[in-house]
């Protein structure tokens, strides 16, 4: 199975910290200009997700979900979270450790496109 969402190591190990201190966590990658086209970590119970967002996976016993219209232009990539020196967007609980998510991504080759999951609801309690 081809996973739409990967996570590196040490993004890995900045979500467990965050774990840590805040509880359940999430991912949204929404579209927008700067910052609001990072990906962006909220605790689990603080953040709605819309009918307009789709549940690309977990990384990390973490959901990620994306807004439709970006998921309509990244169906074709897989999405690699990674973490980076610097300040992140205000509102993501990364931003106060110096560091903040990126979001980098690879086409799919046509054999993975093949092997895709169909998009389907989030699994029950992750929203």
């Amino acid at each position: 199975m081809v996973e739409r969402v990967l996570v590196t190591p040490a993004a890995e190990a900045v979500i467990g910290k965050l774990r840590d201190l805040h509880g359940p966590l999430m991912f949204h990658q929404s579209g927008g200009c700067c910052d609001g086209s990072s990906p962006m970590c909220y605790p689990r119970d603080e953040f709605r997700v819309g009918g307009q967002d789709v549940y690309l996976g977990n990384i990390a016993d973490t959901p990620v979900y994306i807004g439709a219209a970006q998921f309509d232009l990244w169906a074709h990539t897989q999405l690699i979270i990674d973490v980076v020196p610097g300040r992140g967007a205000g509102f993501s609980l990364e931003a106060p450790e110096g560091v903040r998510f990126l979001t980098r991504s690879r086409v799919f080759t046509d054999e993975e496109t093949r092997e895709l999951a169909p998009i389907a609801a989030a699994p029950s309690g992750t929203r």
